[in-house]
C-alpha cells in the first residue's frame, strides 16, 4: 500500500472535507476519492460516513487513525535518519495534544532548543490516540499529555501543573451569568470534564465546543463570551483589560506528564530534555505579547 494513501486518509480525517484535503495535498479531489476507496477496499470497510455538507469517521475509520499515523511516521523517520547520517546532529521528536501545546509547551519550546543546540527537534500536535500509538511503536521520542500512559513499556513523569481560570469578555460576571452568555467549552481532558460536570451539571448549552484553548481565546476575543483558559494564555489579556476573571472560586488544576519509551534509542537525551523542561521557568511567547498590546 502506497504511503500516499495513508497520508490522504489522515488529511481527510483532519479536515473532514475531501476538497480541502485535495487542496492541502495539491492533488485533485478525484485523486483523494480514489485513494480513500483504495484503502476502504483494502480493509473491507467504509472509513467515512458521507452526509450532506459533512463527513465523519466511521468506527473503522477511527481505528485506522493510529495505524495510518504509524505508517506515515515510520517512513518519514526512515527518510530523516538517512538524511542525518552525514550530520553530527541527533534528532528528537516531541509531540503533544493541541490543548497541551496551548496550555504549556509553547512556553518551553525555545528553552529546549537553546539548551540543546546540537539537536534537531521535530515538533507536532497529535490526538491522544496517535500519541499512544507513536510512543508504543517508538516513532515518537517524547509525548506531553494531561494523562499518564498506563503501560509498563513507558515512563510517565509528572512535570508540571497548570491553572485553568474561567474568564469572560464582560466584567463582574458570576459563573451562572457567564455560562448563559456565549460559553465556550474547551476539552481539557477526562478529569476536567468530570470536575466541570460536578461543579456546573449538564444544564448549559455551550455556544462552541473545541479541543484547543487558542480557538476559544480567538473566538471570545472576536465574538465575546466565556471559557476556561490556562492562566498563562489568559494573563496578558487580563492585564490589558480585554478579559476578566469570572467572580467566585472556579479555578481548576491539570497535571502535565512527559511520556517516553523506556527502551528508546535516545532515552538519555529524552530524559535530559525532560529535566530541562521540568526545571525551567516558562516564558511568555512573543505572539501573546504582541496580541495583547504589551511590548
Amino acid at each position: 500500500m502506497d504511503v500516499k494513501v495513508f497520508k490522504t486518509f489522515l488529511e481527510v480525517a483532519n479536515t473532514r472535507h475531501f476538497g480541502r484535503a485535495a487542496d492541502n495535498l495539491y492533488i485533485t479531489q478525484a485523486a483523494v476519492s480514489a485513494r480513500i476507496k483504495q484503502l476502504e477496499e483494502f480493509i473491507d470497510a467504509p472509513l467515512f460516513e458521507r452526509q450532506k455538507n459533512n463527513i465523519r469517521l466511521t468506527s473503522a475509520g477511527e481505528r485506522c487513525i493510529p495505524y495510518a499515523t504509524t505508517m506515515v511516521r515510520a517512513l518519514q523517520q526512515v527518510k530523516t535518519d538517512i538524511t542525518l547520517l552525514d550530520s553530527s546532529k541527533l534528532q528528537c521528536s516531541i509531540a503533544a495534544t493541541p490543548n497541551v501545546w496551548d496550555a504549556y509547551f509553547q512556553n518551553y519550546l525555545t528553552v529546549v532548543s537553546r539548551a540543546f543546540s546540537e539537536v534537531t527537534f521535530k515538533t507536532e500536535m497529535l490526538g491522544i490516540r496517535q500519541l499512544h500509538a507513536s510512543i508504543l511503536d517508538n516513532t515518537l521520542d517524547l509525548a506531553l499529555s494531561f494523562d499518564p500512559f498506563l503501560t509498563n513499556e513507558v515512563c510517565s513523569q509528572q512535570i508540571a501543573q497548570i491553572n485553568l481560570v474561567m474568564v469572560s469578555t464582560k466584567d463582574n460576571m458570576n459563573a451562572e451569568e457567564a455560562m448563559a452568555d456565549g460559553y465556550i467549552f474547551v476539552d481539557w481532558g477526562a478529569q476536567f470534564a468530570s470536575e466541570h460536570e460536578a461543579k456546573y451539571g449538564k444544564n448549559f448549552v455551550p455556544k462552541l465546543m473545541t479541543s484547543t484553548g487558542r480557538i476559544a481565546l480567538d473566538f471570545i476575543l472576536s465574538e465575546g463570551g466565556t471559557a476556561y483558559l490556562p492562566n498563562a494564555l489568559a494573563e496578558p489579556f487580563l492585564e490589558s483589560g480585554e478579559l476578566f476573571k469570572v467572580k467566585g472560586k472556579h479555578a481548576m488544576k491539570r497535571s502535565i506528564y512527559a511520556v517516553y519509551q523506556k527502551h528508546n534509542r535516545i532515552v538519555e537525551l529524552v530524559e535530559n530534555v525532560v529535566d530541562v523542561i521540568d526545571q525551567s521557568s516558562p516564558q511568555r511567547p512573543v505572539i501573546l505579547e504582541m496580541a495583547s498590546g504589551n511590548e
